[in-house]
């Protein structure tokens, strides 16, 4: 294992905390709620760009570097998160991908599923998170 893979961030995330004495506040409602703040904050530096400026955000070395740090920040909080948990978060992800492959099947033009089925119900068509 290297620094840089999920044990290893994780390890350095539990030290980082441990060496503090944080450890208290990182509990599950803390983290998420940690999580969901530099989420936010994630999304407030695309909140007033047009969907084309949006794009280009990492082009300016200031925006990408804001970028970075919020992506930086939410993956730290889900990371703690998941150790305080005991998930998996690859396995995690890995699994919801597998489930999403079954409930949203390849569609064709036309509405006709990949799979050789006909079309389904479309109001249970949701973004793949759900």
């Amino acid at each position: 294992m290297t620094d840089n893979d999920v044990a290893g961030l994780q390890r350095r995330l539990a030290e980082f905390a441990a060496a503090r004495d944080w450890q208290p506040y990182h509990t599950p409602k803390n983290l998420a709620a940690a999580l969901s703040v530099e989420a936010a904050e994630l999304l407030e530096i695309f909140q007033w760009l047009t969907p084309e400026q949006a794009e280009r955000v990492m082009d300016d070395p200031e925006s990408a570097h804001r970028v970075a740090d919020e992506v930086a920040d939410v993956l730290a909080y889900l990371l703690q998160f998941c150790e305080v948990l005991g998930v998996d978060p690859l396995a995690a992800l890995a699994a919801k991908i597998d489930r999403n492959e079954v409930r949203f099947p390849v569609r064709r033009r036309g509405g006709e599923r990949g799979d050789g089925g006909g079309e389904g119900d479309s109001s249970k068509d949701r973004h793949s998170s759900e």
